[in-house]
Formats: C-alpha cells, structure tokens, sequence
C-alpha cells in the first residue's frame, strides 16, 4: 500500500476523487489536507481507484478515512480491511457519517461498532440564517453590526487578492499575539498562523478565496473558504481584531452575502472542545451537526 503526503502538486489528484464526495465534512476537501498534513500526520493512498485519507504513525497507515471516488467503495474497503488484518493491527476509521457506517452494515452487518466525539463535529448553517440573521435568537448578533457600521460607517470590503494579502498576514500574527497575551494559546495559534499564512500565500494553488473588512488604512477581519460539496461551502479560517466590536460579525454576514448566495448550507468547522469558540459556533444557530465517527471492530 502506497501513501502520499499531501502537498500542493496534490491538489488535482485528490480534487479528481473528492468530486464525487458529498459529505460536507470539512476534512472533505484537498487545501485542508494540504494544508493540515503535517500538523496532524496525515496523507492518502489511493485503492480500487477510490481514495481514503489516513492517519500516520512512523510513516504508516494507522486509521483510514472511509473511501471516495467513483471507483468500488466496498473493494476498497476490504483493502482496508485486508491491510489491518495482514499487518496484526485492530481496525480503526475516522471520518465517518451515518450514511457511510450505514454501508458499513450492509456489507458486514453487526461486524462494526460506531462512536462521535462531540468536540470534532462540524456546524453547519443555513445560507439564510447567515446572511440575513433574522429573528430573536440572532438579536444579538444584529446588534453587534448595527454598532460596527454607526461607528464605522466608510467601512470598506474587498476579496483578498495579493494587493491586500499581507495586511491579512499582519491581522493574523497580531491576533497570536492577543492569544498569547492573554493566555488563551489552547488553539495553538502559533502553527495556526503559519498554516493560515501559508494558505495566503497559495490562495490560488489551493483553490480558495476569500474576503476582508477594511477600516480607513486597517483590515479589522478577514475570512477564508472554498466550495466543498455542490450544495456546501466551508469556511477554513476567519480573523478579526477582539478590539472592534462587530467585526467577526461583520466579515461573517458580507462575506456570506457577497461569495456563497449559491450555496444552501455553510460549514464554520469544529470547536475542538473550547468553550469560548462553541459558544461562539451555538449563537449562529446551526441547522446541525456534521458528526464525524470513529469505527472499530466489535468484540467477538
């Protein structure tokens, strides 16, 4: 079994499969591999003409993601299956939906077992919801905005291209440094900002846009996405100074407004278990979860 690392020259290959994918996961996607890859120890092989991604220990397969492509999923899952057992290692996959699992079942029923963590899975949101914020419980954030353009009415928006990529770069190590400042470092905003950077600097080679809020000569938030299924857009990343009330509000609504009006659903990603960030994700108000489960064999 061969494994790739995913790297920017990747991208074409890994797009050739996740095309097929309908899953709105945001691991479904070539830049968040490229990108996060070697942070997370990650790569892909490709079997049966699907592909699956997997975790890494030493350079090997230790978990696998469920395969895409539009090849035979159930060759290619027994690969998988085969993999394990010749190599004397338990089963283990991550990534996947109910409907997957549910496929599962149909090829080996009772064979497999099925856990969610909570603190992986997604929100996902209405393209209605966000762009036009209406209703009680979305008060708040209408308010939030309301203040942002009476204080800041010459405000200004603009897509990220290379005339304005290094103020977004500057927004971005000013907001480690708030974190660091205030000991608010869980998200390892160090690495997030070179990965965040690094997606900046290859916007175009990475398949993804994105767009900034300016006030007079400062950017004050910025966020950036990409298609991620037919009907799904994923935001990867969005950066706003904590000082400027309105502005992660701001960026998020004139964004969505202004890129994703074809899209009926926006994936805003994980909370990976802060509380800060969940509470932040639960005020939008998502339609749902996008749970991401975990599968092993069961106990005979």
């Amino acid at each position: 079994m061969t494994v790739f690392r995913a790297t920017l020259k990747d991208r074409t290959v890994l797009e050739k499969y996740l095309r097929y994918n309908d899953y709105p996961g945001c691991e479904f996607s070539a830049a968040n591999n490229i990108l996060w890859s070697p942070y997370y120890d990650t790569g892909y092989v490709i079997l049966e003409d699907m592909m699956s991604f997997c975790k890494l220990k030493n350079d090997l397969p230790v978990c696998f993601s469920f395969p895409v492509g539009n090849g035979d999923a159930k060759k290619a899952f027994d690969c998988i299956r085969e993999y394990f057992d010749g190599n004397n290692m338990e089963f283990s996959m991550y990534l996947v939906e109910d409907k997957m699992f549910q496929q599962i079942e149909e090829w080996y029923p009772g064979e497999y077992t099925i856990s969610f963590d909570r603190d992986s899975a997604d929100y996902l949101y209405e393209y209605k919801t966000l762009s036009e914020l209406k209703g009680k419980k979305l008060h708040g954030k209408r308010n939030h905005i309301n203040a942002f353009i009476e204080q800041y009415p010459d405000y200004v928006y603009e897509d990220i291209d290379e005339t304005n990529i290094n103020e977004c770069k500057q927004l971005a190590d000013d907001w480690a440094k708030e974190h660091e400042a205030g000991g608010t470092d869980e998200e390892n905003s160090e690495y997030e900002v070179k990965v965040l950077k690094f997606a900046l600097d290859n916007m175009k080679e990475l398949g993804l846009e994105g767009g900034l809020i300016r006030v007079g000569e400062r950017v004050v938030a910025f966020t950036v996405g990409e298609p991620l299924t037919k009907n799904t857009y994923v935001i990867h990343f969005e950066k706003a100074y904590a000082d400027v009330r309105g502005a992660y509000p701001m960026i998020n609504r004139e964004y969505v407004r202004r890129k994703i009006s074809g899209y009926q659903y926006i994936n805003r990603e994980e909370d990976m278990g802060l509380p800060g960030l969940r509470h932040a994700k639960t005020t939008y108000q998502p339609i749902r979860l996008v749970e991401k489960g975990f599968v092993t064999r069961r106990n005979s």
